[in-house]
């Protein structure tokens, strides 16, 4: 069960940072009202950090996840070179 959840925080972190990276070239930053209807709108700054924050989130998240899987590997190894 657990690996279940994993996968499917694996999965939904993974829809939002995509979501991140693809929206700045989604809106029209020229057009507010291209924004204006959507979460976190009127604002520019309200649209970004409700459709971009989780994604950001979920990428310290998964580098947060890696350095501390990196550090749980032994450091002594006693094969040779």
């Amino acid at each position: 069960m657990k690996r279940i959840l994993w996968g499917l925080a694996f999965v939904v972190g993974g829809y939002f940072v995509v979501r991140a990276l693809l929206e700045p070239f989604v809106i029209d930053f020229s057009d507010p009202s291209s924004y204006e209807d959507d979460w976190g709108g009127p604002s520019l700054i309200g649209v970004l950090a409700v459709h971009m924050g989780p994604g950001v989130i979920a990428a310290a998240l998964f580098v947060h996840w890696l350095l501390k899987s990196d550090r749980r590997k032994p450091t002594g190894s006693t094969a040779p070179e």
